[in-house]
């Protein structure tokens, strides 16, 4: 996805869960760490989301974003806790271009 760094918009990531959770009723997160950042997401770096259709959806740009993000690639990063003994920490398979 490419965002305009002066673009206040939605980025979208699908999340499919097991059949019988209802990943409705967790908190989505999502994270947007710098290409070449190495490593997992710091509890810092998560920006709450919503649930959308089975996307998690996260404001970024400077009007009122979660976070405004200066031009570059990112990583996206997916954060959720289904009811049960996993709690699913995973890069997206998309990256955010901004520029």
């Amino acid at each position: 996805m490419r965002l305009a760094a002066t673009s206040t918009e939605f980025v979208p990531v699908d999340v499919t869960g097991p059949d019988d959770v209802d990943l409705a009723s967790t908190t989505p997160r999502l994270a947007f760490l710098p290409q070449a950042r190495q490593g997992n997401p710091e509890p810092d770096d998560w920006h709450v989301g919503v649930w959308h259709d089975g996307r998690i959806l996260v404001l970024v740009g400077p009007e009122g974003g979660a976070t405004t993000l200066a031009p570059g690639r990112y990583w996206v990063w997916v954060n959720v806790d289904p009811p049960g003994v996993e709690h699913v920490v995973t890069r997206a398979p998309r990256y955010l271009t901004i520029y």
